[in-house]
């Protein structure tokens, strides 16, 4: 087994002069060294992976995270950005402790124009609160990841985040135009702008899924997209998965490209009907959210189309939503999805994220039942489904190491096969410290040897959120979560 890698032991740093340089650069009013504080900032949404930082430092300008990145690098400790703390693979884990530059309080959105098309924000503008703020003026900002009631723009780009209607509009590379970026060294830069297609190399597309191991982004030029003319919103019901999952196939291949396309089986229908009371089939095996948008003209031809596709697939009924608030109360139930997993008495979960090719979905779902049933560890599923993006969600007690130790090794072997099945082990959440394991599986040794010089190049010392993306880059190492898990030995918590 690979192991994940941490940056060299830092020099020994008094943590009251580490304190002591960050309340010089904005304030104590703007600096956490409690340990209950410190606690709230040691994981991200996969609470598995712990580690706590050394200070949690609040910047509000470009100019004040430079100084922070430089007086970490006086003092020789490692740093990262951290945005919402959304992120599901452990790519805010402080790896080696240091100091956390959390960017929630740059949250102003700087400039909307609407004539050429582009909005200007600060890293910390929550994900929805843009779309919202362009409600007024018939645009939005295309990506949609389900977390965008509290995701960020700047972890959006550190992962390139989807979302549902992603299978459409594209994911968030696809709609960043521009980015001012603080390098490792302090150095701010600004890639791209708000004019598309800059000559050159496209350093903005290398930026966005670095992970934030290049540096920390400061502001961010988005592309702004017109609302549609109209939506059409499906719900098809079904009896098993493989019929579900065969619709999403045919629906493409007949040249309909979707708004969205998104499952949710029965499980997690259970929670989300338990939670919101939408009048959910609870026996039906999977339900399919179905949209597609534009113009009016034609649109409803092309609902009806699919409606026969769906009704062609064994769907037993095909709902529809007739009223905008109707649609809503569809998209609440997928966004909020996540959200009811409480509904069915499990204090943790951990959510997957791998890629198949959309006909191989019934493949990867049979697989993940008969790995659910191996492993003995509850599953339910709700998922991008047009892009083949899967999402199970593995069910736990955190307290308990022998079922941490299972829910690890279910997700290990989903992941494999998705590999098996000519995919890939994240579509939006990205490798983190989580997936450390799988860059070999996935690459050659040329390939990452590639990839670590690209890294080089922007973070040579290393000291830039350390310990993220591959397995091996020199320094102290210590196992990955999967690596750890010996015979014998307990699981880390």
């Amino acid at each position: 087994m690979t192991t994940a890698t941490l940056s060299a032991p830092a020099p020994a740093v008094s943590t009251a002069a580490l304190v002591a340089r960050m309340n010089a650069v904005v304030g104590a009013d703007n600096v956490l060294t409690a340990a209950a504080d410190l606690a709230v900032y040691e994981c991200d949404g996969f609470t598995i992976e712990k580690h706590r930082p050394d200070v949690v430092v609040f910047p509000t300008s470009t100019e004040q995270i430079a100084a922070i990145v430089r007086a970490a690098n006086d003092l020789g400790v490692p740093f990262l950005a951290r945005g919402a703390g959304t992120s599901l693979a452990g790519g805010c884990a402080p790896i080696g402790g240091g100091v956390m530059i959390a960017t929630a309080r740059m949250k102003r959105i700087l400039e909307v124009n609407v004539r050429d098309r582009y909005a200007v924000v600060e890293p910390g503008v929550v994900n929805v609160w843009l779309t919202n703020a362009l409600k007024p003026h018939g645009y939005h900002y295309a990506p949609d990841p389900s977390s965008q009631g509290a995701c960020t723009i700047g972890g959006n780009v550190a992962t390139n985040s989807g979302g549902p209607h992603t299978l459409k509009y594209g994911v968030t590379v696809n709609h960043i135009l521009g980015v001012e970026m603080v390098l490792p060294d302090g150095r701010v830069v600004t890639t791209g702008g708000p004019c598309e297609d800059n000559p050159g190399y496209d350093l903005t597309g290398t930026i966005v899924g670095s992970e934030g191991t290049f540096g920390i982004v400061s502001k961010v030029w988005v592309r702004l997209t017109r609302n549609p003319e109209a939506y059409r919103t499906l719900l098809g019901v079904f009896d098993s998965i493989d019929d579900a999952t065969t619709a999403i196939s045919e629906i493409i291949g007949a040249g309909i490209v979707p708004g969205a396309l998104e499952l949710l089986d029965r499980t997690m229908l259970g929670a989300v009907e338990a939670a919101f009371k939408f009048g959910f089939p609870l026996d039906a095996g999977a339900v399919l959210i179905m949209e597609v948008d534009g113009l009016e003209a034609g649109l409803q031809a092309e609902a009806d189309r699919v409606e026969a596709i769906a009704l062609r697939c064994n769907a037993r009924e095909v709902r529809k939503a007739n009223t905008e608030a109707e649609r809503m109360a569809l998209w609440k139930a997928r966004k909020q999805a996540f959200g009811t997993i409480g509904r069915l008495g499990y204090p943790s979960y951990c959510t997957q994220d791998g890629v198949v090719p959309r006909t191989k979905l019934p493949q990867i779902m049979r697989h993940i039942q008969a790995v659910a049933e191996k492993h003995r560890v509850a599953v339910a599923n709700v998922f991008h489904a047009g892009d083949g993006n899967i999402h199970p969600i593995l069910m736990f007690d955190e307290r308990d190491p022998d079922q941490v130790r299972r829910v690890l090794l279910a997700s290990h072997d989903i992941l494999d096969e998705c590999i098996n099945l000519g995919g890939s082990v994240t579509g939006e959440h990205g490798i983190g410290v989580e997936k450390l394991d799988f860059m070999p599986k996935l690459f050659a040794p040329e390939d990452l040897a590639f990839m670590k010089r690209l890294r080089a190049a922007f973070n040579p010392d290393g000291r830039c959120s350390p310990g993220k993306l591959f397995p091996t880059a020199g320094g102290c190492a210590e196992p990955s979560s999967i690596a750890r898990l010996k015979p014998g030995r307990r699981a880390a918590v």
